[in-house]
Parts: C-alpha cells; structure tokens; sequence
C-alpha cells in the first residue's frame, strides 16, 4: 500500500469528492445487503470530522444496458429503481451521519432526465440528495454545502461519458471538490470517469480507509503471506477464474480448493460422467493444464468427492448426494457433499492465510446453499485459531452475512471483479491513478 490516504491530506473546510461503491441490492425501495454501505463509513466519518465538505458519488447498476435491452425486447423500462434514493434514506438514519452543522437548501430540484426527486431533503440530519450527477444544480448544491455535511449525487451511470470515461464529463466531476478520494475498491479495476479520468483534473487524489484496507489485506496475500495459505475457489466458470488460479499458484499458495460449477470442468478432464452438470468444455485443455502446474509446483489442488444431485427430469423430488464417481448421464450437481465439506474442513487446520471467492453450489436455491454455508462456517472457526480470513465475491459475502459470521472473518472484500484481477497481478487503474506516498 504505497498510496497516499485521506489521513495524509489536509481536509479541513475543503470540497471532498469520495467516490464509493453503493451497488447494493435494493428491492421495493429498502437495501438488502449494506455491506458496501457500511464498509465506506469510515471514510466518510472520518471526513465530517475533520469539517470537510462531503460529495459522495456512486454507480447503482447498468441502467443504460438494461434500457437498451428493454427496448430491443420492447419491454417497458422504469429509470426510477436505477436511482441511489433509497441509499440516501438509508445513510439518513445512521446516527453518525446526523445532526447538522446547517441546511442546505430547500429550493425545488431540477433532475434533468433522470430521477424526479422533488426537492433536497432538510431534516434533522447532514446528509442530502440531489438527482443529478452533473450541472449547475449540482455546483449550486456544493456551493451551500457547510463543513461536515455530505451530499449524495445521482447514480453517476446515467450519463454514457461515465462508463466512456469521458473527459469533459470527468472534468465536470473534478470541478465539484479540492480532493478526491476513491474509496470504491469494487470499481478500481474499470477506468471509468469517476474512477480514473477525474484524477487528471484534481491536484489531490488519494485512498479512502476502505481502499487501503483492501490493498493491505490483499496485498499481503498475494505477497507476503502467512503459510500454510489455502485458496478456495468457486462459482459457475472456470475461465472467470483462470487468471487467479495461475496467479495462486505460481505465488505457492500451499492448497487450492476448487467447488462449484467450475470443479465439473475438471472432473470431465480427468474422464468423469458428470451428466448435465454445467461444465466448459472449450477450457478441458486449460483444466488439464492447471492440474499439472499445480503438480509441478508442489500444490495441493483439492477437488470435491461427492456432491448434491437432481434428476434433470425430476427436479423438485430426486435431490441427493452421491460420489462424483457415481455420476450418470441424467444428473446435475448443484453443491459439494457432506464428504467434500469434511475434506475442505481438514486442508484449513492450521491455515494461517485464507482467501475464499466464490460458492460451492448454487447458493441462491435451498438446499444447494449448504455447502456454502458450511465452508463459512469453516473459514470462520479457522479464523478463531489464528487464520487471516479474506472473503471476496457476492455469494461468498452473503453466505458469511446470512450464517451471522461477518464479525469472525479478518476481512470481507467489498470487490468483485476487482477482486479477482487484482489477486490475478493485474494493475487496477483506480489504484494506479492515486498519489503515490
């Protein structure tokens, strides 16, 4: 981590532009996972108490794809579930966030052609919205902004320059603030306009809190790890992965533990029935490959042994575990087995490093989440005897969060993809475009 952070600079009485990454799951209008909410707070806290002026900026979604496919489908398109408004609500309620220094107005807003969001909103609290990412509403907004309040700006993905990383649309951003701060790590490996272009025109850009969490966390793994360090690996494709999994292994990880959609294409590679389970065979040759540099390098590549079934003719009453041996043509595996659970359980006894990005199975559909949950289970309990855990991934977070275990990890990523290529070695351009220490 050799990137200057908020706490390097001087914010006091200064227009401060963090980008985060509230790309939360929102259903009928109420948040359903803040973790990403939650883990840029304290930057953001950090910023109201040094009495700086607070612009948060954030994407929510692809709006602009989805409108596309609505319209080629001739399906109607609602703009307003694209809007960061119930995040707004949400940051309104934490009392961190509450008790004013002063109003910023309560002039009517004009939203262009986005979100109607009537008027800023003046209550007992610090935070506002407005339902623009750019424009003279905008810069008037910022303009009444006192030391310690924080305002919200439309999800910056309805306007195209965003993800085009346009320059005159990044130097609108830029002329809103003094520093910028990116504490979006989920987005640092896209450069886009808020994310990279935006540095041009801002003499200040540094590292949020949650940013150089992430770096240090991942940074260490990656570098300098405690051993014995095990990898676990899931999700539906083995090419999402392979970038990470030569990474892994040419770095000597000491395990890699392979579950998920992804274990199938190596069981067909070794000549498993493996039914109709998903399976990539364009990456059989890939899968041959990674088993054979894991070989060569001294790690151990540990794949399931049984795993949850159904009858691709009987869905919804055939489920049940069996050998990945004993698979035949009709069956589709949808989770690691009890057995598989056992042997994941056993390579992480005295793991001193873990990382773990991806599910086991298909997560979202019950039965076929125990497997996951149960690896949370294990990776937490590992982390008590002294492991450090990191946990990166959608399914792999959630399964933490619904198995109450969130507090027993070392640390959960708030990146996807960024997560991913960052553990593949690749440079992330929302990192490289910060000052450097």
């Amino acid at each position: 981590m050799n990137k200057k952070t908020i706490k390097d600079v001087d914010v006091a009485g200064k227009r401060v532009f963090i980008r985060v990454d509230f790309n939360v799951p929102i259903k009928g209008g109420k948040i359903e996972d803040d973790t990403r909410i939650r883990g840029a707070l304290p930057t953001i806290e950090y910023a109201i108490s040094q009495g700086a002026k607070v612009i948060l900026a954030s994407h929510l979604g692809r709006p602009l794809k989805d409108k596309k496919k609505a319209e080629e489908k001739g399906l109607p398109y609602e703009v307003s579930k694209y809007s960061l408004r119930p995040v707004y609500e949400y940051l309104r309620t934490l009392p961190s966030l509450q008790e004013a220094s002063g109003n910023i107005s309560d002039e009517p807003v004009r939203s262009g052609d986005t979100v109607p969001v009537g008027k800023a909103e003046i209550k007992n609290d610090r935070v506002f919205f407005i339902g623009e990412s750019v424009g003279t509403e905008v810069t008037e907004a910022v303009k009444r902004l006192q030391p310690g309040e924080v305002l919200l700006l439309e999800n910056l993905r309805l306007h195209p320059e965003e993800e085009k990383n346009d320059p005159e649309f990044a130097k609108q951003l830029a002329s809103l603030c003094d520093v910028y701060v990116n504490d979006a790590f989920g987005t640092a490996h896209r450069a886009h306009a808020s994310t990279e272009g935006i540095t041009h025109h801002v003499d200040t850009c540094v590292a949020g809190l949650l940013m150089e969490k992430e770096l240090e966390f991942l940074g260490k793994a990656l570098n300098n790890p405690e051993r014995p360090f095990v990898a676990i690996l899931g999700g539906a494709k083995v090419s999402d992965k392979i970038p990470v999994i030569e990474s892994l292994i040419e770095r000597k990880v000491d395990k890699l533990l392979i579950g998920g959609a992804m274990a199938y294409t190596f069981f067909k590679a070794q000549g498993f029935t493996i039914g109709k389970s998903l399976v990539e065979d364009e990456m059989i040759p890939k899968a041959v490959e990674i088993e054979q540099m894991a070989k060569d390098a001294g790690v151990e590549l540990i794949l399931p042994t049984d795993h949850q079934v159904v009858d691709s003719y009987d869905p919804l009453h055939s489920a049940k575990t069996i050998p990945v041996a004993f698979t035949n043509t009709g069956l589709v595996g949808l989770d690691i087995g009890i057995e598989t659970v056992e042997i994941f359980k056993r390579a992480l006894e005295g793991a001193k490093t873990i990382v773990w990005n991806g599910p086991m199975g298909m997560f979202e559909e019950k039965p076929f989440d125990e497997g996951t949950v149960a690896i949370a289970k294990a990776v937490a309990e590992a982390t008590e005897k002294g492991a450090t855990s990191i946990v990166g991934g959608g399914d792999s977070v959630s399964a933490v969060n619904h198995a109450g275990l969130d507090d027993k990890i070392s640390h959960i990523s708030t990146g996807g993809g960024a997560t991913l290529e960052f553990l593949a070695g690749d440079v992330l351009p929302g990192v490289a475009a910060l000052d450097d220490k």
